[in-house]
């Protein structure tokens, strides 16, 4: 189950940093109300995730989701430059994650 909770914990991660930029520096009311509650949900999802992970996999790995997957919604809803030095880097997230996964015991 803290799997479950730490990739939904990821996946909100990625909502808040779209909203975020939505909400143009927190002027924005329904973009910023959204980011704020997305942030705590994720907030709370990793911290009920880490009653059983250890801290450096459940933090890698949310932070890597949140990483790349802000990425990829800034290339594919914001149009942001996909160059492939870009790519690689997400290439290089993303192995890093899964072989955090796969060294984790929990």
């Amino acid at each position: 189950m803290a799997w479950i909770y730490l990739v939904l914990a990821g996946v909100l991660e990625i909502v808040w940093a779209f909203y975020m930029k939505k909400s143009a520096g927190f002027t924005l009311l329904v973009p910023s109300t959204v980011t704020i509650v997305t942030m705590i949900a994720s907030f709370a999802l990793l911290s009920i995730a880490m009653r059983t992970l250890p801290l450096g996999t459940a933090y890698t790995i949310w932070t890597g989701i949140g990483a790349v997957g802000a990425f990829a919604v800034g290339v594919i809803v914001l149009g942001e430059a996909a160059t492939p030095m870009r790519l690689a880097a997400g290439a290089l997230i993303v192995s890093g994650i899964v072989l955090m996964k796969l060294s984790s015991t929990a």
